[in-house]
């Protein structure tokens, strides 16, 4: 394991040579023009950009050097950059801790401060003063202060003859070890994260504070404008953004909230530039990715697209059509599902986007090329160990696929998208507690649970449930595998199930809920079976648990261990490609250029869009395309203040930066380190790139910072908030 250890490092500095020799040599050669296709996309970790990626970023415009993005001695972009409650991504624009990040990044928050009678998603909300800003609870936000690696340390004691449980256990302890011996002051925290599938692993030191103010948000007519209609797509004309404050005790320390704590100072804050952007401009987007698989090979990929996608789009779409009809009829029902519904919808929307572009692109066709190769030069090397890992994947994933769409559909059905099963998996959750701790356990897990439950029925409507019950529950009776649909669902009427159950199940409401939970353990546990809706859920949950789950979990295990190997071998037998490790939640810069693109034979578009764009898509009164008549009036009056651009208001960019969920939020920062826009989606077309990026299909979405200025400072007359920022012209 040691030999592999350095081998594997080994390669990764011959990669970085070998582009780093070919990318000056064309810097210097001035007759050669730069492909810049070339040395575009991935998610690079920060820690690591001297070499390779500091001369690609030169190539493509970055005036930045690797200490300017990441220095653990001094000041440095990363600084500003915020893992927003561990999910999206925010940046520090002021010296008084003022966060930049996407309204439905937000979109919870804001919706938890909303009612019928102050209803900010409709109307917005702006704090003209730090009194006027909103606490949240159980809400937080996380700095990076170092990155190690730590792959020597966590590699001791695993060997090659150990089989892949055995060595999974070792490293979970060395992972346990390195973490809490790693030096940190008392208030931060250390954790550690796997790279290149699992041959490399490193440290991060981080930072949480958990006293994070709303500061303002603009209506969803300007922050989710388009709403689901324009969402993934481009020409783009959404606002989506919103800010936050982070506070700190007078120490400048993370603290839980209090009246008596202040604006949080920063190392670091990103000046924000007045001057737009043009076709070409460098860009670098800073955050949190969430999750890519971009080494998978073509029988992976194949399946994604042919199976598993196609049965969760159906699951969501027909969750979708039932619950948008209620959303339309009710604004009260709107307001309690408005978020549920963004949520669900976006990854509909995405993987049938990802489905196309894996089919313009030829990703598969293009893998298996690249498969095809691979064994060449195996062969010829004589390469042994790497001989069997493609047929090892296509037996492998024959053998995972029935037992992945089981889970999907138990994962799209059960947990997310029907509201009552999802209920009744968190009391499955309480019962198998009971059942393996006793009364200690269960007195825990019941605690937790009503706390949940008061979030969960606070946006619960079982007239709007009752119908998606139905409907995705005779999906799923048709369509997952008969092997692991309970025999409850099998040959019985799914109609006669779902009135008996909304009739009569507990779990229709908070107050039934309560009532099932109150009593000793033995009563409630006694009470859950005893109720129609719990014991239908308990058929699906327990088929997941003890059937599901486990199988695809030993399959992965083996899959893993494969592609693991596999990606090592990758880097060994194309010793000049570039590889950059998946995404995986953690920090990582990705750099490219604002720049439009062809979608389609024929079709052009440019790289920005403008206010007039959103004029010329208003529709009074409808839900997603409305515009606020304050918004129309400066339209009207051209009065854009000096955010204008040659009399235009720009609204969004677009560019080739390599982003996946978890980059929502994500600053775009300038070749000099300002901050000119703010991640928020990517083009349809390239949704695909969590499997495939290209540069020539792939684009991400960025909200141009003069529109987010525009609205703050006339929309909304915050000049509070423009007057903390530091406003500057790099390019005059």
């Amino acid at each position: 394991m040691k030999f592999i250890k350095i081998y594997f490092l080994l390669a990764l500095v011959i990669v970085s040579c070998n582009t780093m020799q070919d990318t000056t040599k064309v810097a210097k050669n001035k007759t050669q023009k730069v492909d810049t296709r070339e040395i575009q996309g991935g998610m690079w970790i920060p820690s690591l950009l001297k070499g390779m990626n500091e001369e690609e970023m030169k190539l493509l415009g970055s005036k930045m050097t690797a200490e300017d993005i990441y220095s653990v001695n001094n000041s440095s972009l990363k600084d500003a950059i915020v893992h927003f409650n561990g999910g999206c991504t925010s940046e520090v624009i002021s010296p008084n801790g003022l966060l930049l990040t996407n309204h439905h990044c937000g979109y919870g928050v804001i919706q938890s401060h909303s009612s019928v009678e102050h209803d900010y998603l409709k109307d917005g909300f702006w704090a003209k003063s730090y009194a006027e800003e909103l606490p949240n609870e159980n809400f937080s936000v996380t700095f990076i202060k170092r990155i190690d690696d730590v792959t020597e340390a966590v590699f001791v004691g695993v060997t090659d003859e150990m089989d892949e449980a055995a060595k999974q256990k070792i490293i979970s302890q060395n992972i346990d070890k390195v973490a809490k011996a790693a030096q940190k002051e008392t208030w931060q925290k250390a954790n550690i994260k796997s790279f290149y599938k699992g041959n490399q692993y490193i440290l991060f030191v981080t930072e949480e504070f958990t006293d994070v103010r709303l500061v303002g948000a603009p209506p969803t007519s300007i922050g989710k404008f388009g709403s689901d209609t324009d969402n993934w797509m481009w020409p783009r004309h959404t606002g989506d953004f919103s800010m936050f404050r982070i506070y700190a005790n007078k120490d400048n320390k993370p603290a839980d909230y209090s009246k008596d704590n202040v604006p949080y100072k920063p190392a670091h804050h990103l000046p924000v530039s007045l001057d737009g952007v043009e076709e070409g401009d460098f860009t670098l987007v800073f955050g949190f990715p969430g999750r890519t698989n971009e080494y998978l090979p073509a029988v992976a990929v194949d399946q994604t697209v042919n199976v598993l996608n196609p049965a969760k789009i159906e699951v969501r779409e027909n969750a979708l059509k039932i619950v948008d009809g209620f959303m339309r009829a009710d604004q009260a029902v709107k307001i309690k599902y408005a978020s549920k519904y963004a949520s669900i919808a976006n990854y509909w929307k995405k993987w049938i986007g990802e489905n196309q572009g894996i089919e313009k692109s030829k990703a598969i066709q293009k893998k298996r090329d690249l498969e095809t190769e691979f064994s060449k030069i195996v062969n010829e090397k004589e390469l042994v160990g790497y001989k069997t890992l493609l047929s090892d994947f296509e037996t492998l994933y024959k053998e995972v696929e029935a037992v992945s769409l089981a889970r999907d559909y138990w994962i799209e059905v059960a947990y997310r998208n029907t509201e009552l099963l999802n209920a009744s998996f968190r009391a499955f959750q309480l019962e198998q507690a009971f059942l393996r701790g006793g009364d200690k356990a269960f007195e825990s897990a019941r605690t937790s649970l009503l706390n949940r439950y008061k979030g969960f029925y606070k946006n619960y409507s079982a007239k709007v449930d009752k119908p998606v019950f139905e409907k995705l529950v005779s999906l799923y009776a048709k369509k997952a595998p008969k092997d692991y649909v309970p025999a409850s669902m099998q040959n019985v009427n799914i109609s006669e199930i779902t009135n008996n159950i909304y009739t009569t199940s507990k779990l229709t409401s908070l107050v039934g809920a309560e009532e099932l939970l109150s009593g000793t353990p033995k009563e409630v546990i006694e009470k859950l079976n005893a109720d129609a809706g719990y014991k239908f859920g308990k058929d699906l949950h327990s088929t997941f648990y003890f059937k599901i789950e486990p199988k695809f979990q030993e399959a992965n295990l083996k899959i893993a261990a494969v592609q693991k190997e596999y990606m090592k071998a990758l880097m060994e037998v194309f010793p000049n490609k570039r590889f950059f490790p998946d995404a995986n939640s953690t920090l990582r810069v990705t750099y490219g250029q604002v720049k439009g693109y062809a979608p389609k034979d024929g079709m052009r578009y440019g790289n920005t869009t403008y206010l007039k764009g959103v004029i010329e898509k208003f529709v009074p009164g409808d839900y997603e395309f409305d515009v606020p008549q304050k918004l129309i009036d400066l339209y009207n009056a051209k009065d854009y203040g000096q955010y204008a651009d040659n009399g235009k208001m720009p609204v969004c960019f677009i560019g080739t930066n390599h982003t996946t969920g978890g980059n929502s939020g994500s600053p775009a920062i300038d070749a000099e380190g300002n901050l000119i826009g703010l991640n928020f989606d990517r083009v349809w077309e390239g949704t695909m790139s969590d499997l495939n990026y290209d540069a020539d299909i792939c684009r991400n979405i960025m909200v141009d910072v003069r529109y987010v200025l525009f609205i703050v400072d006339k929309y909304a007359g915050a000049t509070n908030l423009i007057n903390e920022m530091t406003l500057v012209h790099p390019k005059k």
